[in-house]
This record gives C-alpha cells, structure tokens and sequence, in this order.
C-alpha cells in the first residue's frame, strides 16, 4: 500500500493487528530506504549488526536518539532536494535539531497533519484565533519548530488573525472586531500551552475582557513544564480558560508532537487521553535496558512514524518520560494505543515550543 492510500485511512480506524502489519511493512521499507540513501544511518546500523533486509518487527528496529539531529546531517536526500529545514525548539545557547524535507515529505506531513485534525473540528475550514503573534513567522525557508506549527495549524482557518500584537499584548479590539464579525460560527483557537496561559488567559483575568467563545475549540500542545511548577494542572487549565471565555472544557485539546516527526501529532481525546494515529505508534522502553515495558509502566518514549523519507527519524527514542494506558480501548471510541506524558527525564534540555519561551519569558 503506498502512502497516499494510507493516510487516506481514518486515522483511528485500524485495530492492533491490522496496525502492526501496517507498520511492519512500511518501517522494515523505510530502514532499508534510509540504509542505501544516508551513510550515517547505514554506518550506525552496521555498528550495532542491524540487517535491515531481515523482515523485522517494528519495535525490534533500532532506534535513534532525538539528540542526534543536533550533532548530526542526517538527511537521506541530496542537497538540491531539500525544499524546507525544519528546527527544534531551544533557549539560548542550546543546539537544535535540523530536519530536512523534499517535496513529497513535506506534502505528506501536511496530510497527515489534515487528517488528524480534521477528525477532531472537522473538515470544513472556520475562522481561527492565532494565540501568538505574528513576529513567529520569519523565513519561509528555515521554519522554528513554533512557527511551523502556527503555520500547519493554519490551513484548517479561514479568516485568521493573530490575537497578540509584536510585544506579546493582547490586541482586544481586533479580537472584539473578529469575534463580533463571527458571531454564532466555531472559532478554531490555536497556541502553545504557556503563551496561551500567560497571555491570553492572564491578559483577559487582568483586563476584564470576557469574549464569547462557547463556539470555541482550542488546539494547543508545547510542554506543561513551566505550568506544571506553577501547580497548574490539565484540568486547572480547561477549566480556567471555561471561566474567563467560555470555551468547553471537552474542546480544549493538547497534543503531543516534536520536529523530528513533523505531522505525526498526538492529539488528546474528550477523555484526556493522547492517542496514536494509524500511521504511528508509541512505544515505552525501561530506562536500565530499553526492554519494553507493559502497559501502565513509566519509561522512556519512542515514537515511529511511517512519514519521514527525507531523513531516518521513522524510529526515534524521546527525551521524554510516558505511560501506555491501553490500546483499542478509550471511552471516546478511537481505536489505537492512548498514552500520557510524564514529563521529561532529568537533565534533559528544554525543548518544548511552550517550554522553551517559558524559559526565555
């Protein structure tokens, strides 16, 4: 089955087997793909007597350290095929990841991105709320991991503004204006966790503006670190937004992604559950061995994905710490594991789109 007819698959629509034998083919491809076209890739597998002609199982394939496309060009394309350089998130003095993209890549991140989205606010495009500012978005070529997510996100608007001005302020009468202009219709709300927190929930408690926004949906995704150490919990935050705008707090939904694999976005349920779409997993390793571990058990994320062509990040072990919480079984009725994140492991670098702006704020 070729991409295109895979992501034409609802994205919640495959059960545990017909998704293993999904990934199976399509990962065991893509390592033999990476292996002939990236010397890095093929030198790191040949070190640890990796053959990828062997018909492997998914989560038998080594993985990589997101940390690697920080030291490393890994690119499985020439040069005159990248089209775009995506980059990580990072505070001042961190290195950050680079990952190219040709065209197909590039193109396929973005339906894959559509089809996620669209299960969740539909397919029709509404008028959206940026919760940003529109500075984020410089070159078109060399895209920040925050402002390439503005711009994913964007394709699902119709009439779009930016609710915050070039210092982080939020602009009231333009927002008054759009929502009056709007009245009645969904509004698609889009932000990184803490900037929607700082500013758009603080600025409305100090201001005393109160919009309408009980047609909202928000979108947002990032990092909870620097709430998280303001006590601030998932539920504290649906809640407090509730409050201040009246959005519901059932349409209020984080998600989990990172650059490496652009397009490939875990999405949270009605239930509070992060689920992986058809064309991805989540696997958790045991720190001591990177065993796998069962179900309900902490450890260290790793996330594949069938859509990174350009470059070998189908395989990627996280910095991150999550718990599996079960697979074709959430209350909400989306088929897949449903997963959370636990935070961070110790001493790694900040590298969340929220976090990282936290950290410089």
């Amino acid at each position: 089955m070729d991409i295109t007819s895979i992501l034409n698959i609802p994205p919640y629509s495959l059960d545990k087997k017909e998704k293993r034998d999904l990934l199976n083919s399509c990962c065991q491809e893509l390592s033999r793909y990476h292996y002939d076209n990236c010397d890095l890739y093929r030198k790191m597998m040949d070190a640890v007597g990796f053959d990828v002609e062997e018909d492997t199982d998914y989560t038998a394939i080594p993985f990589l350290p997101v940390r690697l496309f920080k030291e490393f060009e890994l690119k499985s394309i020439s040069d005159e095929e990248v089209v775009k350089t995506m980059t990580s998130s990072g505070t001042s003095g961190q290195s950050v990841s680079k990952i190219y993209l040709d065209r197909d890549t590039s193109a396929n991140q973005t339906r894959a991105l559509t089809k996620i989205v669209s299960s969740f606010i539909g397919t029709k495009r509404v008028p959206m709320l940026i919760l940003d500012s529109s500075n984020v978005i410089k070159d078109r070529n060399m895209f920040s991991a925050r402002g390439a997510g503005i711009l994913g996100f964007s394709m699902f608007g119709s009439k779009k503004i930016y609710a915050l001005d070039d210092e982080m302020n939020l602009n009231v009468p333009l927002i008054r204006d759009f929502l009056e202009e709007h009245k009645g219709e969904t509004i698609f709300l889009f932000g990184f966790t803490f900037m929607v927190w700082q500013h758009f929930y603080k600025k409305l408690q100090e201001t005393g503006y109160r919009p309408d926004l009980s047609n909202g949906i928000l979108i947002h995704g990032g990092g909870w670190k620097k709430l998280l150490s303001e006590k601030v919990s998932s539920v504290d935050f649906k809640q407090s937004l509730n409050d201040v705008c009246g959005i519901p707090v059932n349409h209020i939904h984080d998600y989990y992604g990172m650059v490496e694999q652009t397009g490939t976005i875990y999405m949270e349920c009605e239930c509070g559950h992060l689920h992986a779409p058809a064309f991805s997993d989540v696997l958790v390793r045991r720190a001591n061995d990177f065993s796998l571990s069962e179900f309900g058990e902490k450890g260290l994320l790793e996330v594949v994905s069938i859509l990174p062509h350009s470059y070998p990040g189908h395989v990627l072990l996280t910095e991150d710490e999550g718990v599996i919480l079960g697979e074709d079984d959430c209350p909400c009725g989306r088929k897949g594991k449903y997963f959370r994140i636990e935070g961070r492991i110790k001493n790694a670098e900040i590298r969340g789109c929220s976090d990282t702006y936290a950290a410089r704020f």
